[in-house]
């Protein structure tokens, strides 16, 4: 008999699910780069397009619960013909997409992205000290003791 593991039929529904590099996807007619300004809930989101504009978008069912979008994401969206001032998610592209569209000229440089790896910039002038520590020059007077004469 087959050992049965846990996790029922959403386990079983990834297994075709494959984490493979997919084919960069450009924007076509009727479709522009946006990204995440904040979440609305109900599947909904308030992004800014490139085209400059502020858009209400929709999150499309077939991406709403296998991909996780957040604040500061680059999607894709579809514009609507008869509303323009909303439009539909199309897919949501990852940091290595994104890092792929600024170097071919799609996304503009300075767009800056959640993007791991920059905390380094960050750490180099934090000091860290003790709440009642010592001041620098009280240190150094301590440090002048010498522990053998004691």
């Amino acid at each position: 008999m087959p050992k049965k593991g846990k996790g029922g039929k959403n386990k079983r529904r990834g297994k075709n699910m494959s984490e493979n590099k997919r084919e960069l996807i450009f924007k076509e007619d009727g479709q522009e780069y946006a990204q995440v300004l904040r979440m609305l809930g109900n599947g909904r989101l308030e992004a800014h397009c490139f085209d400059g504009r502020k858009r209400l978008c929709t999150i499309r069912g077939q991406i709403r619960k296998r991909v996780w979008i957040n604040q500061e994401d680059i999607v894709l969206v579809g514009l609507r013909e008869y509303q323009d001032e909303k439009a539909d998610v199309i897919m949501k592209y990852y940091p290595d997409e994104v890092r792929a569209l600024k170097q071919y000229g799609e996304l503009p440089e300075q767009l800056r992205v959640n993007e791991g790896g920059d905390f380094e910039d960050y750490d180099e002038n934090i000091q860290f000290t003790k709440e009642g520590a010592q001041s620098s020059e009280e240190d150094k007077s301590e440090s002048d003791v010498d522990l053998d004469e004691i």
